[in-house]
């Protein structure tokens, strides 16, 4: 909804580790800010000192071990969540994305012969409900609960394939093919947008993601060869 904070609900596994980890990592900054705000007021309201306390090896051993703790707390979490985004088991379905100035194109060339482009839905063609710079006349259908590689690759300049709800961003570059791995935990439609400037209508190039179940998704893709 318009006006709202915070991350989109997470529909793959990657993406629910991500938002765990931001959780984890905002509460340290917050427990931190804290601190630092109460010294700080503490030193500034207080007239009392201490000679000890202005000159001790043991705080200054502290307060040297302790952030270096903190920041193993936050970089084993990341990671291990870095290593599970490299990861693609034995995926159920590859997928092509290939971007242009200013549209995506997508080929299933791996499960039948079909491929076809994606353009953005002008703002007078929307029907009541479709979002403005995010609807797309075909949208990439997957299964859900099935493992799905994307191909990511560009025809002309940089681009980048990104859908936030399923925890994927991947740079499109021309002559080299890029890979990243998803799986849509449940239904729905999520949304994506180009990621990397790519010209004058880099925000007109959206990315729309649907994952339905399986039988859905051969109906689909039965429908789409004739």
């Amino acid at each position: 909804h318009p006006s709202q904070l915070g991350l989109q609900d997470a529909a793959s596994p990657v993406m629910e580790e991500l938002l765990h980890f931001h959780d984890h990592a905002l509460m340290i900054v917050f427990l931190i800010s804290t601190f630092v705000l109460y010294i700080i007021v503490a030193m500034v309201s207080t007239k009392l000192t201490n000679s000890y306390i202005l000159d001790s090896q043991e705080i200054e051993i502290i307060w040297t071990i302790l952030p270096a703790a903190i920041l193993i707390l936050i970089a084993l979490p990341s990671l291990r969540i870095l290593y599970l985004m490299d990861e693609i088991n034995d995926p159920h379905l590859p997928v092509k994305a290939i971007g242009h100035q200013w549209y995506w194109s997508y080929e299933y060339s791996d499960y039948q012969d079909l491929g076809f482009d994606s353009y953005m839905i002008p703002t007078q063609d929307l029907a009541p409900g479709q979002f403005r710079l995010l609807e797309a006349d075909h949208r990439m259908v997957v299964p859900s609960e099935s493992p799905v590689r994307v191909l990511v690759t560009a025809e002309d300049v940089l681009h980048s394939w990104a859908v936030p709800a399923l925890g994927v961003k991947m740079d499109a570059v021309p002559g080299r093919l890029n890979q990243t791995s998803f799986i849509a935990s449940r239904p729905g439609v999520f949304y994506g947008q180009c990621s990397e400037i790519c010209g004058a209508n880099h925000s007109f190039m959206p990315i729309v993601v649907e994952a339905v179940p399986l039988q859905h998704f051969e109906d689909w893709s039965t429908l789409m060869l004739e």
